[in-house]
């Protein structure tokens, strides 16, 4: 059993040489690919050029389609407890290079080494848990009709992955393919490419050759593989303006897509809720992973009368948080991951602070070098402001006060965005109906970003198409079919 304790005495001096010696490179048919280039990602703790990796072009692109265009005949074949069988093989892999895995994660998004083992974690059970799904036929038997409604194999899928979480997004949308029995071109951000690497190569153990195939590639790797005719369902995790892209050019080709987009969360806190839960929770999902989570909450409406407690123990949270290197055990936050987004949480704030907001904690600058961010409270600002009108996607977070719940679900259901939504009472029965008024996919009650692969993720607005995890992520990677026959006459 990896601990975060043995990963930390274990953690590389040197990270470019450690990436090196791994020998990453891109998975096609089941071996490694010729790369078209070497990149080095920039350094998120130090803002400096960190390790190497190999880097693809479009070509990769028909490389991978054709090779999995080969195993699809044989892969969509396989019954469905052989392919279940064949993720929990992978899943078993991902557990037994647990530690492995959480310091290449750690390296390429510069979070600390106990958060990196965490996802890491949470993915091999994403697969386990995706594994187990079942779609079985189902009856529709009509005045003398026999009929049969059964789920079959879309062909190549393509699945695009983001930089925040790029294990556990990666691994759900590989297992969701597979075990629909669709092939998979797996192309991680450009950003952190090292884990799904190595999780390619992890997946020749697991599958047959051209079953898996990873690429990297900048944005014009994944415009090839939106527009490729041999990819039938792209997946993608990104921002909306992205999603609305992919899906001009999935267009001509009629592509099936599942798009999970932004995301501009808000949470309604009433007066008799657990202040000291909602605290607990916004540091975890706000600021521990500097803001990088799509259903973080991002707007925090809190009524009047606990205003100031609330803020107490938010500061109380906050004030424990030690921010440096991803080797560090003592450090609970990371780095912004990127210098763009870095520089368009800065430029968010200035703007707030500009437009009348006032920073109760952290809005100062890191003297020192990498793209850090302290946990950072706005008050003082509304709608008609970027920091609460768009999502900033970084751990700045504004409070807004109210006085009547009414008003506070109108603004919460303002804006573009429909990913999550929550509300805190100790009446549960009223925080339900409250959250069933949230225009949002999903809403949540006295919980925040509370997902798992068991349990399904529906989008609301522009925050998405289609729907994630549980039987659903499964069957947005199938189409369906009826077979409708007539009962022979005598």
């Amino acid at each position: 059993m990896t601990t975060a304790e043995q990963l930390y005495a274990d953690a590389p001096q040197d990270i470019p040489g450690y990436v090196d010696a791994l020998g990453l490179e891109l998975t096609i048919d089941g071996a490694d690919a010729a790369r078209a280039a070497t990149k080095r990602l920039i350094d998120p703790c130090t803002g400096e050029p960190g390790a190497a990796y190999p880097d693809a072009g479009a070509h990769h692109v028909d490389l991978a389609v054709e090779a999995a265009s080969r195993a699809f005949g044989g892969w969509s074949a396989q019954p469905w407890a052989e392919r279940r069988a064949a993720l929990i093989r992978f899943a078993a892999l991902m557990e037994a290079d647990l530690g492995r895995l959480a310091t290449i994660l750690s390296i390429e998004s510069g979070r600390p080494l106990r958060r990196a083992l965490m996802e890491v974690g949470l993915a091999a059970r994403y697969v386990r848990i995706i594994a187990a799904v079942e779609l079985p036929p189902v009856q529709l038997d009509h005045q003398g009709l026999a009929v049969t409604m059964r789920r079959r194999s879309l062909g190549v899928a393509g699945a695009i992955a983001p930089w925040n979480a790029p294990v556990v997004l990666a691994m759900a949308k590989l297992a969701n393919a597979l075990m629909a029995g669709d092939t998979l071109v797996l192309r991680p951000s450009p950003l952190t490419p090292l884990s799904a690497l190595h999780l390619g190569r992890l997946a020749r153990e697991a599958f047959p050759p051209g079953v898996v195939n990873v690429i990297t590639g900048e944005a014009e790797v994944g415009a090839a593989m939106v527009a490729h005719p041999g990819i039938a369902k792209i997946s993608f995790t990104g921002s909306t303006a992205t999603g609305k892209q992919i899906a001009i050019a999935a267009a001509p080709t009629l592509k099936r897509l599942t798009l999970e987009l932004g995301g501009n969360d808000a949470a309604i806190i009433l007066p008799d809720a657990d202040l000291e839960a909602v605290a607990a929770t916004v540091f975890q999902i706000c600021f521990a992973n500097s803001g990088h989570f799509c259903a973080a909450i991002k707007r925090l409406y809190v009524h009047e009368a606990v205003l100031k407690p609330l803020r107490e123990a938010l500061l109380r949270q906050i004030g424990g948080a030690v921010l440096g290197s991803r080797f560090d055990p003592a450090v609970t936050m990371g780095p912004v991951q990127n210098r763009p987004q870095f520089e368009r949480v800065w430029a968010t704030f200035d703007d707030a602070i500009a437009q009348g907001g006032r920073a109760i904690s952290g809005g100062v600058r890191h003297d020192g070098p990498g793209f850090f961010i302290p946990p950072t409270l706005v008050e003082g600002v509304g709608h008609g402001v970027a920091l609460v009108d768009d999502e900033q996607f970084g751990p700045v977070l504004p409070l807004i006060p109210f006085g009547d719940v009414e008003d506070a679900i109108k603004m919460a259901n303002l804006g573009v965005y429909g990913l999550g939504g929550s509300v805190w009472t100790a009446d549960l029965e009223h925080g339900i109906a409250l959250a069933q008024r949230l225009e949002t996919g999903t809403g949540w009650v006295n919980q925040h970003g509370a997902f798992t692969a068991a349990i399904p993720m529906p989008f609301a607005k522009q925050s998405g198409i289609g729907m994630d995890y549980a039987e659903f992520g499964v069957a947005e990677h199938m189409r369906t079919m009826v077979v409708n026959a007539r009962f022979a006459t005598a």
